[in-house]
């Protein structure tokens, strides 16, 4: 894999535009704004690695507009970003790549014992965990459970609601990072994590019958 080489740019530029174009109006939490945020956090995550930049801004941005929590597999079965990437005469040995990263950074492909190999995917990957806790990582769950008609939360860890959500994925991430700069940030978005569930568990039980 080359490593620092120079950034096509223009193919950057046109993967940015097409999945603006797919994720602008979501309303579950994976809008073009996360996007945004997960190839910028990459970006920090890459400094001073020996790493291919490339690889990881277009993985980065790709990463979720084949997500089937998302989108409807199509027809052909073809997937969206391969589909972009092919069409833009991107070489095939780089597209699977980046289609090795896509297909095994997200948390239930981790549960189904799928890992990311390279140092790009574990970046991408954390890139992506780390928008997932702290201030924002909050306010994407309940849009997320939200837009999947989850209650609040209905007293059980082990419910469906999206408070439960925490303690069933959220919670666990920054155990699974990979890279030191991921963990320190992890390590003050979960403490504010922490202190809000906190206080939401203070505030419910007063909200109890007796």
């Amino acid at each position: 894999m080359k490593k620092n080489s120079a950034l096509d740019s223009a193919l950057i530029a046109k993967a940015a535009n097409y999945v603006e174009t797919l994720m602008k109006d979501d309303t579950t939490g994976h809008d073009f704004f996360h996007v945004l945020r997960v190839v910028e956090i990459a970006k920090q995550l890459s400094k001073n690695q020996k790493v291919d930049e490339e690889i990881i801004l277009l993985a980065a941005y790709l990463h979720d507009i084949d997500d089937p929590k998302l989108v409807t597999p199509s027809m052909d079965s073809r997937s969206r970003y391969r589909n972009f990437l092919e069409v833009n005469h991107y070489p095939s040995e780089r597209i699977d790549l980046i289609a090795e990263i896509i297909s095994n950074m997200s948390y239930s492909s981790y549960v189904a014992g799928k890992r990311v190999t390279t140092l790009e995917g574990k970046i991408v990957q954390d890139a992506d965990r780390l928008d997932a806790i702290g201030a924002i990582g909050i306010a994407r769950a309940f849009a997320y459970g939200g837009s999947k008609r989850r209650a609040i939360f209905e007293g059980d860890l082990d419910d469906d609601s999206s408070i439960a959500h925490f303690y069933q994925k959220l919670l666990k991430l920054p155990s699974l990072l990979h890279t030191p700069k991921a963990k320190q940030i992890a390590s003050k978005r979960i403490r504010l994590m922490k202190q809000f569930l906190k206080e939401f568990h203070k505030e419910f039980d007063q909200g109890k019958r007796q």
